[in-house]
């Protein structure tokens, strides 16, 4: 079985960091979310990966190589534009063959990995299965609506008005019948081919397919609320480790990890914690659910909850949480006239400061 991992796309909802990263690559617990799906898959026993990259397919290459870090043989196939998943699928209909593969969606969080999904599948044989999961907004993804006995009736892509809140998770597995289901559909009101259309004329011809609910967690990250909750679930399972070094004025409680390079010096750091190679941090608190990047700097300021990217520095600054900051972003408390806020702030960019 092979995998078509999907790292292209937009990512809009996370701008103004996509317009420079690509939104796959957006660290989790510091290491990009795309990693964690190619780790599901070699755990899975799947060596061989297509990826399809759009506009950020450059950085992708740099950050996957040749897929042997991760114990995977990767192969690279170009969008030329976000046309829709099924198009996905139709450009890479020569990697495919004639095999079933997994597509897995390269900015989807799911803990537990995929292996008993993959296993259940060569056991029943289904034309496509696919994986569900109830969401408080089902409008901003994939719906479902199944039947009393719980088959499948339709599916729907990001729906105005959803017929149910069951939200199709961004893993499949389907049999070489998509192909034809691909080719057989045109676009939809959005202008692209959407998988759920693939699906819905396998149903309608009488293919198998079957879906599964989720029990275990999972996550689309395209939104800071979702990144900063996968941040969170991940740091809960973290093991402490100190590989860097922490001055005897600093107190490090609970679950922190500390990389090799990083200094602490006169702080309070109040895990779940990572703290990146070559970080320092001084005289500041980092309280829980927080991730400093690789070469950042903390001097007199309070994180928590929040991610903070490579190369980053937060210099003087009071309170700071439920945050992304990118990477070599400056953050600095303001001098001068009392509550006076000075922002040189980029396009698409959201702050939130106190009245």
């Amino acid at each position: 079985m092979k995998a078509l991992v999907l790292a292209g796309g937009k990512g809009t909802r996370l701008r103004p960091l996509t317009h420079t990263s690509a939104k796959q690559l957006v660290p989790v617990a510091n290491k990009p979310v795309l990693y964690y799906g190619l780790e599901a898959l070699r755990d899975a026993g799947i060596t061989s990966v297509g990826i399809v990259t759009g506009d950020t397919g450059p950085e992708v290459r740099e950050a996957v190589g040749d897929g042997s870090r991760f114990g995977l043989e990767v192969e690279y196939i170009p969008q030329e534009a976000p046309l829709g998943l099924a198009h996905c699928v139709l450009i890479a209909r020569d990697f495919l063959g004639d095999e079933p593969f997994v597509m897995y969606l390269g900015d989807n969080f799911l803990v537990g990995g995929i292996r008993d999904l993959v296993e259940s599948y060569r056991a029943a044989g289904h034309d496509a299965q696919i994986l569900l999961t109830r969401v408080a907004e089902p409008q901003f993804y994939g719906v479902a609506e199944l039947g009393p006995s719980g088959e499948i009736l339709r599916l729907e892509e990001k729906p105005e008005h959803p017929r149910s809140d069951l939200a199709i998770v961004g893993v499949y597995i389907f049999s070489p019948a998509i192909h034809e289901a691909v080719r057989a559909i045109g676009p939809s009101a959005r202008g692209e081919l959407e998988i759920t259309d693939a699906i819905g004329w396998l149903i309608e011809r009488g293919h198998r397919v079957h879906s599964h609910l989720v029990s275990g967690y999972w996550k689309d990250t395209g939104r800071l609320q979702d990144m900063l909750e996968c941040n969170r679930i991940v740091l809960e399972q973290v093991e402490p480790e100190v590989n860097g070094t922490v001055d005897g004025l600093s107190e490090i409680t609970g679950r922190v990890v500390i990389e090799r390079g990083a200094v602490v010096e006169n702080s309070v750091l109040r895990g779940p914690i990572v703290v990146g190679a070559n970080a320092k941090i001084v005289s500041s608190y980092l309280g829980p659910f927080t991730s400093i990047g690789p070469d950042c700097v903390v001097a007199d300021a309070e994180i928590e909850y929040s991610i903070v990217l490579d190369g980053s520095s937060v210099v003087g600054v009071s309170r700071i949480g439920h945050s992304l900051i990118g990477r070599n972003v400056e953050v600095t408390g303001a001098t001068g006239a009392p509550n006076t806020h000075q922002l040189m702030v980029g396009d698409h960019s959201k702050i939130k400061v106190r009245a």
